[in-house]
């Protein structure tokens, strides 16, 4: 990323990774071998939900690499903004879901007299 707000994913970096933590490293390669590989989902689709959970989790370095996985295995821009719309409208739709808790918290301060 050259804006300066995150440091490019190097190879320096990786290494450091499995240098400070070989198994880890090691165990989390291989299981997202694992997730990545075709399966009932096609590789296509999981990547496709992977460029929609890293929107929602915002996470630069996975939207980058896992577009760039999706477009390789087929996928095209309309399917990649779609899958982008969805996270949009599930991470809306989540604060909207969640909008009964304040609801709930508005309803028990007006029973108690403060509201």
């Amino acid at each position: 990323m050259s804006d300066g707000m995150y440091p490019a994913s190097t190879t320096e970096f990786g290494k450091k990774r499995r240098e400070l933590t070989p198994d880890t490293e090691a165990a989390f390669v291989a299981f997202s071998k694992q997730v990545f590989a075709e399966g009932a989902l096609p590789v296509k689709v999981k990547q496709l939900i992977a460029v929609a959970v890293a929107h929602v989790t915002q996470c630069p370095y996975c939207i980058k690499g896992h577009t760039k996985a999706a477009l390789r295995h087929g996928a095209s821009p309309q399917e990649l903004m779609e899958a982008i719309w969805v996270a949009a409208e599930m991470r809306a739709g989540g604060a909207y879901a969640h909008s009964a808790l304040a609801l709930d918290e508005i309803a028990k301060a007006a029973q108690a007299g403060g509201g």
